[in-house]
């Protein structure tokens, strides 16, 4: 203790009821059950069978007491400040806490309910449009083929237009043949036109209609030449026909490639602005993803800092209660020490003592 010998002999004074009215001796055996009681007396008898007086001991405690108090103001100043300093940093502490809070409670808010519901639609819009892009592609294909479907047949039936034609028109030459009808004009141009009849009946569509002519040709004498001329007539109109088709044909086949390469050239721009739109999709994915990627880092980062921030908050708490315990075990200590102080001061002061201790060694 930081007064020493001269408190703890307060202590022991302070200790015995002292009743300085009643009988000396009875005063003396109470001060003598305590030795630091019984060392007060000693001290004092010393001191007044000297010739001396209390003077200098009762000035002593008086600077004793008045710096008692001093250190005590200082440590209640210090305590004061501890604790404006103390409540600062809780709130401190505190509204970070709270910072940290609300931010994750936004990234996770935004995480959950704007990047990942984005993030889907971004793969269900690429998932379409790989879609798209396959049926676009189907479509052409199935329309390229048959395009060249149609365009094949177009050239059998040109081939077969062509070849009727040709044989009409050998039917015809052979029948412009006839000038004056004899047996063996005759039998030459029936010969003629069975060939004809044999090597075209199996080549074209048009087949039974020229086969049936040439067996009607083959079948006249033509002696009647109203016949001849009623047959010529007939193949004539015949060609015609067949060169009408054959203009039809190829006038649908213009048209028909026409509106294919017209489909096509819409089919590749459909295919253009499908691609355009996944590279879009591709790059608002990319940008999702990277977002996302942030804000969990960034979440992360924020639940750290409020662990930290806990963590620090605690450990204030903490040092701030341990302060606060050894503040007022100091306090309780010096508010002690200077009861004591002046309790010990008011007995010194008293007449009655020094007159009872001046009779104890008989001045």
């Amino acid at each position: 203790m930081r007064t020493g010998i001269l408190i703890c002999l307060i202590l022991g004074v302070l200790s015995v009821e002292l009743n300085m009215e009643r009988h000396s001796e009875e005063v003396l055996a109470k001060l003598r059950e305590s030795k630091w009681a019984s060392f007060i007396v000693e001290f004092a008898e010393v001191e007044l069978g000297s010739g001396g007086a209390l003077t200098e001991l009762v000035e002593a405690i008086n600077q004793l007491i008045e710096q008692l108090e001093e250190e005590l103001d200082d440590i209640h100043h210090a305590y004061s400040r501890r604790t404006d300093e103390h409540n600062r940093d809780v709130t401190r502490y505190e509204q970070e806490i709270q910072d940290a809070d609300r931010d994750i409670f936004n990234g996770e808010d935004f995480i959950d309910n704007v990047l990942i519901p984005q993030k889907q639609r971004f793969q269900d819009a690429l998932a379409q449009l790989k879609t798209n892009i396959e049926e676009n592609r189907r479509i052409l294909d199935s329309e390229t083929l048959n395009r060249k479907k149609q365009h094949e047949q177009f050239l059998s039936n040109i081939a077969e237009i062509n070849e009727a034609i040709g044989a009409v028109d050998e039917s015809l030459g052979l029948l412009s043949q006839i000038t004056n009808p004899s047996l063996v004009q005759f039998k030459r141009v029936q010969t003629n036109l069975g060939r004809i009849q044999t090597s075209f009946q199996n080549h074209s569509s048009f087949a039974p209609i020229i086969r049936a002519l040439l067996e009607l040709a083959t079948e006249q004498n033509f002696a009647d030449q109203g016949s001849l001329q009623q047959l010529v007539k007939i193949f004539n109109e015949l060609r015609v026909q067949f060169v009408d088709t054959l203009n039809q044909e190829t006038a649908d086949e213009s048209a028909a490639e026409t509106k294919f390469g017209e489909r096509v050239t819409q089919l590749e721009k459909e295919f253009a602005e499908f691609q355009r739109a996944v590279l879009i999709k591709n790059s608002e994915l990319a940008a999702n993803e990277q977002k996302l990627g942030e804000t969990i880092v960034y979440v992360g980062q924020r639940k750290d800092d409020r662990a930290t921030l806990q963590a620090q908050l605690q450990a204030e708490n903490d040092n701030y209660a341990a302060e606060t315990d050894l503040y007022n075990r100091t306090v309780t200590e010096y508010n002690k020490e200077i009861d004591i102080s002046k309790q010990a001061l008011g007995l010194l002061t008293q007449p009655s003592f020094e007159q009872y201790v001046k009779s104890k060694v008989g001045i």
